[in-house]
């Protein structure tokens, strides 16, 4: 690359002429004008023109002669340091020439990513479309600074605080709905009362469809964290193939996100969810008595053999959607996890899970009687529909009573209303994940067991996402602690005095005599 090259140059324009120094005119008479840049007479004044800069870089094909330049600087210091920036950029390999806009980029670069899976791409997708493209999708590859991204990250924020004030108010016009409801329902008398209050209710009702128009999610800290992910990549390859300089989305600072730690159902939470029906947490997991409790309750239902594997084996509901009965090993005691079924805009698509979620998983005795009750059942229903309507032979294991394989969106709508209908707090179809990881640290499993089972890269994200610390373990881990502790003697709590003034041992074992004239508290001891 050459020496950078600075200049000063304006607007100004001159009468133009030909070789021989005659005027140019154009078709309607007038003279025809022409830059003069850098022979204006007045760029020697202060304050006329700006600078320039210029420097040759890397020649392009067939050896043409390329130029990088950049002008429209106040001041020759202000161009220098332009001049600085931009001759690293190109002595680095990054093109400072192309005129690409970073919208053109993203799509070139999700094109060229034919290996990702289907629900990553969706969601790269989702990504450049609603908040890149818009944001970022007009500027200049070569002009992409830090201060673009936080300025669509103040947008998002904005535009956050713009929907939390709709949101409230379609909260507001619901509340006055069901207000409107109770008043109708309620009313009594004449019919003309009841004719206002149901005309009241319908105006309601509409004034709360209207509402609803345009209402959109809050965009989460977490969300964003996903968005500036998708952007880092982006940029990580950019630099890689010389079209960036800087990763400028490891630079931003966002929110803070914090993975959603699981909550137990303890008695204590359990009463103040029936008294004001909040989650103390969007991630909650029954205790072991409340598991039991469920599995009781569903024990009737059709597909418990789907809810008892789900509990003690913890796989993902695509995972069991997709499972073939070759995969399962009933004499052998397992099965193997190789496929799965996402979702992506409520269509389904088969694909391989990756490869950490590959594995094979050792069942139960009460596990595999379970499963072989329910094929049991499959064949019966198999039976039942070859006389009336061909049976849809998929090789599932969980399939409806005609064989056709289970959406998985409509294996979390059934649980969530069986979890309704059972009385217990609510937790989501996944949250089976982590109840299954607690029950087995409760049994005392290593940890590592417990990842492999679930399909984890790592035993960090077992240990800090999926298990939750019970409260008996909590208990269990607080006494050890005070028995590691060797005491001379053990304070034991203060000892009460008799009637006499004597000592006597709380813990004393010694009974005082019965009176008979007492009355009797409760059920006489068996002897």
């Amino acid at each position: 690359m050459s020496d950078i090259s600075y200049f000063k140059r304006c607007q100004c324009k001159a009468p133009a002429t030909d070789d021989a120094g005659k005027p140019i005119f154009k078709t309607d008479g007038s003279r025809k004008m022409k830059d003069i840049g850098q022979t204006c007479p007045k760029l020697t004044s202060k304050g006329h023109g700006t600078w320039y800069f210029a420097f040759d870089v890397d020649p392009g094909e067939g050896g043409k002669r390329q130029r990088a330049r950049r002008g429209g600087f106040a001041t020759k210091d202000a161009a220098k340091e332009k001049a600085t920036e931009v001759y690293r950029e190109a002595f680095g390999g990054t093109d400072v020439l192309s005129d690409t806009t970073v919208g053109e980029d993203l799509r070139s670069w999700l094109k060229r990513k034919r290996s990702l899976a289907r629900t990553t791409r969706h969601g790269y997708e989702e990504h450049i479309d609603l908040y890149l493209e818009p944001h970022l999708g007009h500027v200049k590859r070569r002009d992409l600074r830090l201060r673009h991204i936080e300025a669509m990250y103040d947008a998002i924020e904005r535009q956050n605080a713009e929907r939390l004030l709709h949101h409230a108010k379609v909260l507001e016009l619901q509340e006055a709905r069901d207000a409107a409801y109770t008043t109708w329902v309620r009313a009594a008398g004449k019919r003309e009362e009841r004719r206002v209050a149901r005309r009241a209710y319908l105006d309601a009702n509409a004034a709360l469809r209207e509402g609803r128009k345009g209402k959109r999610k809050i965009i989460s800290a977490a969300t964003m964290h996903r968005i500036n992910a998708t952007l880092s990549s982006f940029l990580g390859l950019g630099i890689r193939r010389g079209e960036y300089s800087t990763n400028w989305a490891q630079l931003v600072e966002l929110p803070a996100a914090k993975r959603p730690k699981p909550l137990v159902w303890t008695p204590e939470r359990v009463e103040q969810w029936r008294q004001t029906g909040e989650k103390p947490g969007p991630v909650m997991v029954w205790t072991p008595e409340q598991t039991g409790q469920f599995l009781d309750f569903v024990s009737d239902d059709r597909l418990y053999p789907l809810w008892h594997t789900f509990i003690f084996l913890g796989p993902r509901r695509g995972e069991m959607c997709a499972l073939p009965w070759p995969e399962v090993h009933l004499t052998s005691r397992w099965l193997r996890v190789s496929a799965q079924i996402v979702e992506v805009a409520y269509l389904l698509y088969g694909e391989p899970p990756k490869a950490d979620s590959v594995r094979t998983i050792s069942m139960s005795a009460e596990s595999v009687e379970v499963l072989r009750e329910w094929r049991i059942t499959q064949e019966k229903e198999r039976t039942q529909w070859s006389g009336v309507q061909a049976w849809t032979e998929s090789d599932r294991v969980f399939t409806q009573e005609n064989g056709e394989p289970y959406h998985p969106d409509w294996i979390s709508r059934r649980f969530k209303r069986l979890v309704e209908l059972s009385g217990l707090p609510p937790v989501r179809l996944h949250d089976l994940r982590h109840i299954s990881a607690t029950l087995s640290l409760l049994a005392k499993n290593d940890i590592k067991v417990v990842q492999e089972r679930l399909g984890h890269s790592s035993r960090q994200i077992t240990s800090d996402t999926y298990t939750s610390v019970l409260p008996q373990l909590m208990t269990a881990e607080a006494e050890s602690t005070i028995a590691t502790v060797p005491r001379a003697e053990r304070k034991t709590s203060p000892k009460k005095k008799d009637q006499d003034g004597a000592e006597v041992s709380e813990d004393s074992t010694a009974t005082p005599e019965a009176d008979d004239s007492a009355p009797d508290e409760g059920p006489a001891q068996a002897a």
